[in-house]
């Protein structure tokens, strides 16, 4: 596996746990920019998941996974924002412990994804 690839899973992974910062900051009162945030299209890792992950290993199983999981994070996430919005801040937040098992699936993928492009390399 090349270092430029394991560079690219571990942006990746970054961009994800930026993203979850972000909410975090939107649901308690911090100003963030909403559009990386409830489009996931928009965000980082979803950038990275169309020109990047799809167009090279859109062959496994766990991009296609990846794409979808990552598509319910940002459903979840705009479900969340919608609450704090319509003043119901306590709920959003508490309805962060929903998303946490998503998030989490997100990673397994990137790194099912990361072994299995391992795999293939041998």
């Amino acid at each position: 596996m090349s270092d430029n690839f394991k560079r690219e899973l571990d942006a990746a992974r970054l961009k994800h746990i930026l993203f979850k910062a972000k909410l975090r900051s939107f649901l308690y009162g911090g100003g963030t920019d909403e559009a990386p945030v409830r489009d996931a299209d928009v965000c980082a890792l979803g950038q990275w998941i169309n020109t990047v992950a799809l167009p090279q290993f859109g062959h496994l199983p766990e991009t296609q996974q990846l794409d979808q999981v990552h598509r319910r994070v940002h459903q979840v996430a705009n479900q969340l924002m919608d609450l704090h919005q319509a003043g119901q801040s306590e709920q959003a937040l508490r309805g962060l412990s929903t998303i946490t098992p998503i998030t989490d699936e997100v990673l397994q993928l990137i790194n099912a994804i990361e072994q299995k492009v391992r795999e293939e390399a041998r």
